[in-house]
């Protein structure tokens, strides 16, 4: 089951009428809080501060057309990115951002159309975020892996154990101690790493 947070918005635009538009379209029981900026430098400023979920770009912007800030953002944040370019340019646009991953929507546009685009925007997010959390789990799990097999190795070399025998003290000694037996392994490697 996905985790159902309303994600958070950051809404960049040169004008309160873009902003008023865009916030119309974004229901606050499914999106918030929203955020505004007003051109590209503010972002690196605010996404410190308070990084989001997603950014919506309506290009162009007073320092930058908007392209460049989108590559930009979602190069250096896991964020989703969504630009609102003029039709004429659209096509153009479109082809410079999307290997980056970049969601565009061409204006005008109905609020609906706005809506159905975040709420993909966000669904995408959400999945990322739980494989993100999953390959973070996995990459835990194979340092433990290894810490383990580290203590073994030095049991086997140092002790004479065998490689069943090295498995089973640990498992003792973890159980013994009330620990996990990463935190024996651990041990085991500082007090001959120390010896030596």
């Amino acid at each position: 089951m996905l985790n159902r947070e309303t994600p958070s918005v950051l809404v960049v635009s040169q004008t309160d009428k873009a902003f008023g538009f865009i916030t119309n379209a974004l229901p606050s029981d499914q999106f918030g809080p929203i955020l505004s900026a007003h051109s590209a430098g503010e972002i690196s400023r605010m996404m410190i501060n308070q990084p989001v979920d997603i950014v919506i770009i309506n290009t162009p912007l007073k320092d930058d057309f908007g392209t460049e800030l989108a590559v930009n953002l979602t190069q250096q944040y896991n964020i989703g990115v969504l630009m609102l370019i003029k039709a004429d340019v659209y096509e153009q646009v479109t082809f410079e951002v999307e290997d980056y991953g970049v969601l565009t929507l061409s204006r005008p546009c109905t609020v609906h159309d706005m809506y159905q685009a975040l709420k993909l925007l966000a669904a995408t997010q959400a999945r990322l975020k739980v494989m993100e959390q999953k390959a973070s789990s996995l990459e835990q799990k194979m340092a433990e892996i290894r810490l383990i097999n580290r203590a073994k190795g030095i049991l086997m070399e140092r002790m004479n154990m065998t490689e069943p025998e090295a498995h089973r003290h640990l498992e003792k000694a973890a159980m013994d101690m009330g620990v996990k037996k990463t935190v024996v392994a651990s041990n085991i490697i500082q007090s001959y790493e120390n010896d030596t």
